[in-house]
């Protein structure tokens, strides 16, 4: 039985640690899309409020994911024999990063419909 419970704890660290490492690698490639967005479209003349915009929204998708990935994280830490602690600080950073998503998502939501109001009210 001892020898089943340290393959979960090391399947479950490893799990972690994947998880952990694709939050890295989402963020990473979302700095640097939204980077290449930016700068591709700030050199073109009267598009630099466009390029911030459509930069930050790739920037917030990519935050939105990295969150998800570090929230699984966090669960995996504290399957295997939580104490209470581990059980109160894991509420505590589930609820903080939930609250941070949600209000990511909603900027995303409210930027992302901002040009399709504007392109319709142009061909009104």
């Amino acid at each position: 039985m001892d020898t089943l419970m340290d393959w979960m704890k090391a399947l479950n660290g490893i799990i972690v640690l994947i998880c952990q490492f694709l939050a890295m690698v989402v963020l990473s490639i979302g700095i640097l899309k939204a980077l290449k967005i930016y700068l591709t479209d700030v050199l073109t003349p009267g598009r630099s409020s466009d390029s911030v915009k459509s930069s930050r929204l790739e920037l917030g998708h990519s935050f939105s994911l990295t969150l998800g990935f570090l929230i699984g994280a966090s669960i995996l830490k504290t399957t295997l024999a939580p104490t209470w602690t581990d059980i109160g600080q894991l509420a505590a950073i589930i609820a903080i990063r939930t609250i941070l998503n949600y209000f990511l998502l909603r900027d995303i939501a409210v930027h992302s419909e901002s040009p399709k109001d504007n392109s319709a009210n142009n061909k009104s």
